[in-house]
């Protein structure tokens, strides 16, 4: 991919244009890491950065994803770069998108950026690294700065104020003064950013090793008031001191998901590890013998719920973090289950990722209790060995075999007896197809 991106700045400068990666390609460079796509910047305006991509290679096109911005993502050996005009951006009405955009040079191109380490240049030609915003200091000093005069950075992109925290605990900087200030400041205009965009950015956040970290920061610098108001209510909530020496229920979220394995990691597994007692608070009460939360599963998938669909979530990553944090308490019961209805669970495709979020809940508690996780991954795995899921969890007799059996007609009945049949071997009551004849007889 950097080959023809190299091919691509070369072919601008041929046709008489100035051409450099840009922005995060450019940052990730310099950090020593690998960009996942490199963006391309150019004095060549969009009609000529058409005509240039689109003659470039027989398989070469463009798409005018926002052309009206001056951007054009050019498709050139099946590889996508988006390619974009020097500019310089008016005001913003809508904290997205500017009101006007001006074709310019490179220098204004970077100081209409977001942050320092953002708004770098390279040729990859003379290898020379263009910088008009101090991007490199920034870099060797760790320090997370926006370009300029930071409230209006700000109220150009009110999405800005997740990607300083996103790229703050990504890279483990420190924030200037005045940008940490900025983004404290201004926390409450975030409501104003589409929901689609804010939970593309938190998922960022949570699939990165940093994620407890950043979620602690969008409380602390007044973000998750706005996006999620919801968990602030586990603040200063007590738990039971036996089970919950961590602190509050907000404690015991984040110890979780800063516990959580990076190879773990999915979305639907951070989310309803960071969930999974949200509805604690509402289910609080004093017992005699100590605190309890009867029924704060269920009260947690349902808060779960609501936020997901809020920031619109799509239905089916939705529907699993919601049976996630519903069954997290039912793993207390596993041992206690009869053989079928364990082996139902072990079954269920998510039944992996709930005993994770199982060891993600001890893990986030003080002590930590692995006992009950390693007793159930035992049986699981034993269960996992068997090989006998067609053989032995399978009905010995078909519906037509029943029907000759018993003399029953076509209809639910049969389903009912196969079912029962099936339950009866998984317990172990039946282990021959004469034991099922029987069986069967039996039930008549």
């Amino acid at each position: 991919m950097e080959s023809t991106a190299i091919k691509i700045v070369k072919t601008f400068w041929e046709a008489g244009f100035e051409a450099y990666f840009a922005g995060g390609s450019v940052r990730d460079l310099l950090m020593g890491h690998e960009p996942k796509d490199y963006d391309i910047a150019t004095s060549a305006t969009p009609d000529e950065i058409e005509k240039i991509v689109d003659e470039m290679h027989l398989e070469s096109k463009t798409i005018p994803i926002g052309k009206q911005f001056g951007v054009i993502l050019g498709i050139v050996h099946g590889h996508e770069f988006e390619i974009a005009t020097f500019r310089s951006d008016s005001s913003s009405s809508d904290g997205r998108r500017p009101d006007a955009v001006m074709f310019t040079s490179a220098k204004e191109d970077a100081l209409r950026r977001d942050f320092t380490i953002n708004g770098l240049f390279y040729d990859p030609l003379k290898k020379e690294v263009l910088d008009f915003v101090e991007g490199q200091k920034d870099i060797q000093k760790k320090l997370m700065r926006f370009i300029g005069e930071p409230h209006e950075r700000i109220k150009e992109d009110h999405l800005r104020l997740l990607r300083a925290i996103r790229f703050r605990n990504k890279f483990g900087f420190k924030y200037h003064p005045t940008t940490e200030k900025a983004v404290q400041d201004l926390a409450h205009l975030v409501k104003d950013v589409s929901k689609e965009r804010i939970a593309d950015e938190l998922n960022k956040m949570m699939l990165h090793p940093s994620r407890a970290r950043a979620m602690r920061e969008l409380i602390e610098l007044g973000l998750m008031e706005e996006l999620v108001p919801e968990l602030l209510q586990g603040e200063g909530v007590e738990q039971p001191i036996q089970y919950h020496q961590e602190g509050d229920v907000l404690d015991h979220l984040l110890k979780a998901l800063h516990d959580l394995p990076d190879e773990w990691a999915s979305i639907e597994l951070c989310w309803a590890v960071f969930l999974h007692d949200i509805g604690k608070p509402a289910t609080f009460e004093l017992a005699p013998d100590r605190i309890r939360f009867d029924g704060h599963a269920e009260m947690s998938a349902q808060i779960a719920k609501k936020i997901l669909k809020r920031l619109k979530f799509p239905k089916a990553m939705i529907t699993k973090i919601a049976w996630l944090i519903d069954h997290h308490m039912t793993i207390a019961l596993i041992p206690k289950m009869k053989r079928v209805h364990r082996v139902n669970l072990f079954l269920h495709p998510w039944f992996e990722d709930l005993m994770r979020l199982h060891w993600c809940d001890e893990h986030g508690s003080i002590p930590i209790d692995l006992s009950l996780y390693e007793e159930i991954m035992k049986d699981y795995e034993a269960f996992k060995n068997e090989k006998l899921l067609e053989d032995h969890y399978s009905p010995k007799l078909n519906g037509k075999e029943i029907m000759e059996l018993t003399g029953l007609k076509p209809g639910p009945k049969i389903q009912k007896v196969l079912n029962a049949l099936r339950e009866a071997q998984i317990e172990g009551e039946v282990a021959t197809k004469e034991d099922a004849e029987g069986f069967v007889r039996g039930l008549a």
